[in-house]
């Protein structure tokens, strides 16, 4: 009888860009991570079980419930206010308390474009210097033409969902006016021309710059 692959149960479905970073070694165990928009915590499970110093972070209370029960349960020495509702531009964690901010399905859902602008500066607010965001979010590149302009940045989707998009262009020039680094290419997948994901790395100058 075959033997059951282990790695779902390792990784607990964490995004698989993500994956990529953690291989690349991008993150590392030394490092404080921030999932802001953890859900459940099918992103932190591995993180947990490996020994990170972990943060998250979710508007849903009972999410964040989930994922203290997780911690509990992984690594239990983590305290409980290492988990707390919230979003990025409202929460209760002081500025640089992390040294990775995951933002993973989470920009998109912007009202609109100051609700976006809000969003980005919390993110960058919890990370320390030297630090990477990680962000995955809905654009348009790839499917310009296919996108309803609903107004304030936000388009209706070949798929039907509504979400506030951006392009290549926006991406460069927010890293360009934070002095950041952009640690990979945009990377885009377009899904069956329904719809785009964009994976966006950057990392956060020095405190000496």
């Amino acid at each position: 009888m075959p033997t059951r692959d282990p790695l779902p149960a390792i990784l607990g479905g964490m995004d698989i860009y993500l994956i990529d970073q953690i291989q690349r070694e991008r993150i590392q165990p030394t490092q404080r991570v921030l999932d802001a928009g953890c859900g459940g915590g099918r992103n932190l499970h591995y993180l947990l079980k490996a020994g990170y110093v972990v943060y998250g972070m979710d508007p849903n209370p009972e999410r964040v419930e989930a994922v203290q029960a997780l911690a509990r349960r992984l690594q239990p020495r983590l305290p409980e206010e290492h988990f707390q509702a919230g979003t990025l531009e409202a929460n209760g964690f002081p500025d640089q308390v992390a040294d990775v901010v995951l933002c993973n399905a989470v920009l998109h859902f912007a009202r609109d474009t100051e609700h976006f602008e809000a969003m980005l500066a919390g993110a960058w607010r919890l990370l320390a210097p030297d630090g990477i965001l990680f962000v995955r979010l809905a654009s348009n590149i790839g499917i310009e033409t296919a996108v309803q302009p609903l107004g304030q940045g936000r388009f209706r989707l070949p798929d039907g969902s509504d979400r506030y998009l951006v392009d290549a262009d926006t991406l460069r020039a927010i890293s360009e006016r934070w002095g950041a680094e952009l640690l990979d290419p945009i990377k885009t997948t377009v899904v069956d021309g329904m719809r785009s994901m964009t994976t966006w790395v950057l990392r956060k100058p020095s405190a000496l710059q």
